[in-house]
């Protein structure tokens, strides 16, 4: 039976996606809904996206930033205030025409992003510059009518935040594009386990109406590039269009700089494709919603096993997540695998000699690793083993990514690694757009940002020769 259960999942290497799929909908994250492209996030993965929104919730409110809340409707008009905006969205929007059974004056769109409403408001606020900064952060829902849809990576609606802040000068605005960038990639490897590269999108790939577009990049364990977090100098853009000015010490009127950053539930599809193997999830601990799940296995003497399980939980549940299985109506072993499944950071089995012997034996989701340890030290013990097992997960994800890092100095090396291997490749680039149009069109793979942390492979792009200016990842994406 538990063999059974277990190769319900579809092996990574036989069908990576359909593997992800498996993984999902068994490890109950989420399952499918009766709307087209939109999933049910169930209690587990919705514990999962609690426990992230409130450590990145903490990081912004120790950067100055508060939380507010904006219509899910826009109107029409404002959506199509800022073209380059409209453009890069308009195919994904989804339209309300009709309210009840009467046609609307004004088309409304089912917010696809927040700049359109958030800057009609902030042109209001906005007077002086003892108005600024503004730092403001909204959770919410977006709705994007993708064509083909995975759950957590593209679903028709989705779950996010989004900050927009104004700032008085261009250097301001600059710095906190930089400072939520940081931000996002101290939570995404501190917290999620997950090695990234930031750097800055290319003109090509940065976000429809800004300035400046900068990225944290992940690497899937298929080899492939996920976006993990995006901030964005919005420049003088939007504040031109929707005319937010404010009144500076100078006595001259002015524009406001602007930026906005996000993150969405993007990231659950990131942990399980980095971190998940062919037995299923592996959560890192510092977000897992159960750390420890607590097994008894029960044999002849039932009532002083469980009654050793349910003080083990009042000792731990005070600083650990934790939870007992004590359902009868399935063997140990059907549990372990379940638990497994669910990606558990640490398995507590309790039998009858380690009853007799007032010891626990844990088992580590990360390595397989059985450790026998004594009652007295548990708590220390636990607290140790979540950090090595958090700390592990980020190495051996980090070792994926080097392993799977090459470096190209010609086309066709170029061409070569990015349509027969997986992985990144690095490469020199001579800023020019087409150069970049033209790997796309030749192996689908997208240039994935300009990494901060330069390196000089050569002097010559690798595309077409002429002097290069940076290094740069190419990588196929999700």
């Amino acid at each position: 039976m538990e063999e059974k259960y277990v190769r319900e999942i579809t092996a990574k290497s036989e069908d990576f996606s359909q593997w992800y799929v498996d993984v999902i909908v068994k490890g109950e994250l989420a399952d499918y809904s009766p709307v087209r492209g939109c999933m049910v996030i169930r209690p587990y993965g919705y514990a999962l996206w609690e426990n992230m929104q409130k450590l990145l919730d903490r990081r912004f409110k120790e950067t100055g930033h508060k939380n507010a809340y904006f219509p899910v409707f826009i109107p029409e008009s404002l959506l199509r205030k800022e073209a380059e905006h409209v453009e890069g969205f308009a195919p994904e929007v989804a339209w309300v025409t009709h309210g009840g059974q009467e046609e609307l004056s004004e088309r409304l769109a089912v917010r696809p992003t927040s700049e359109t409403i958030i800057c009609s408001m902030y042109s209001k606020w906005i007077k002086s510059w003892r108005d600024l900064p503004v730092l403001i952060n909204q959770w919410c829902n977006v709705v994007r009518w993708e064509k083909s849809t995975k759950p957590f990576l593209r679903t028709a609606e989705f779950l996010w935040q989004e900050g927009h802040t104004a700032h008085r000068t261009e250097e301001e605005a600059e710095e906190e594009t930089l400072r939520m960038l940081e931000v996002y990639r101290d939570f995404v490897e501190t917290e999620l386990a997950l090695p990234v590269i930031k750097g800055r999108k290319s003109e090509n790939e940065k976000f429809a109406g800004a300035l400046r577009t900068y990225t944290i990049e992940a690497m899937m364990s298929d080899g492939k590039a996920l976006q993990a977090g995006t901030s964005h100098n919005l420049g003088q853009h939007f504040s031109k269009v929707f005319d937010i000015k404010f009144l500076d010490q100078d006595g001259k009127l002015k524009y406001v700089w602007q930026t906005s950053w996000g993150v969405s539930t993007r990231l659950i599809g990131a942990v399980i494709m980095t971190h998940g193997d062919n037995r299923g999830l592996r959560l890192p601990p510092r977000v897992a919603p159960i750390q420890v799940i607590i097994v008894p296995i029960f044999g002849q003497q039932r009532e002083e096993i469980l009654a050793k399980s349910k003080a083990v939980y009042q000792l731990l549940k005070e600083n650990f997540r934790v939870e007992i299985d004590d359902r009868d109506e399935y063997t140990p072993g059907w549990k372990f695998n379940e638990w497994e499944m669910k990606g558990v950071p640490v398995r507590l089995e309790i039998g009858p000699r380690d009853l007799a012997q007032n010891q626990m034996l844990l088992v580590r989701r990360d390595t397989g690793e059985k450790i026998q340890v004594k009652e007295s030290d548990l708590e220390n013990y636990l607290n140790k083993l979540l950090e090595d097992i958090q700390t592990n997960m980020f190495k051996q994800a980090k070792k994926f990514m080097n392993d799977n890092t090459n470096t190209a100095t010609n086309f066709e090396e170029l061409k070569e690694l990015l349509i027969n291997k997986r992985g990144f490749v690095k490469a020199m680039w001579c800023g020019d757009s087409e150069c970049e149009k033209k790997v796309k069109e030749e192996t689908t793979a997208t240039l994935r940002c300009i990494p901060f942390e330069q390196e000089e492979i050569s002097d010559r792009c690798a595309i077409c020769g002429k002097e290069a200016k940076k290094m740069v990842y190419f990588a196929k994406s999700y």
